[in-house]
């Protein structure tokens, strides 16, 4: 599967962005997505990931109540919403695709895909 993030961009803090990952490929639901952020000289680290079937979702504390991922199986898109930016939430973001079940697919070895990082800049 092919995964292309898309929606980064320069916000003040307190705004929002959406960020997109289209997926290819007809085995989209067979997929559970994840974000991932990488800050300059940081490691990556888990944003939030809806799993494939029940698509229960699960978030990073640090952007708990603050981003939403969902999914579109007829568009074969899962969207991240992300309202009140903070300055550290400046990062390249990845989406991910993997076939785990695993409810807390924290750990970026539970997926097989990448996509290209998408970069969101928060200024203060």
């Amino acid at each position: 599967v092919q995964l292309q993030a898309s929606g980064g961009g320069l916000v003040q803090a307190g705004g929002s962005l959406r960020l997109s990952c289209a997926t290819s490929g007809r085995t989209f639901t067979s997929y559970t997505i994840g974000w991932f952020r990488q800050a300059p000289g940081k490691e990556r680290e888990f944003v939030a990931t809806v799993r494939r079937g029940d698509g229960v979702s699960v978030y990073a504390d640090s952007v708990q109540g603050r981003f939403t991922i969902s999914r579109d199986n007829a568009k074969n898109t899962v969207n991240l919403q992300m309202n009140s930016l903070k300055p550290e939430d400046t990062a390249a973001y990845y989406c991910a695709a993997g076939r785990t079940i695993v409810t807390t697919a924290r750990n970026p070895r539970y997926y097989d895909y990448w996509g290209q990082g998408t970069l969101v800049t928060v200024s203060s």
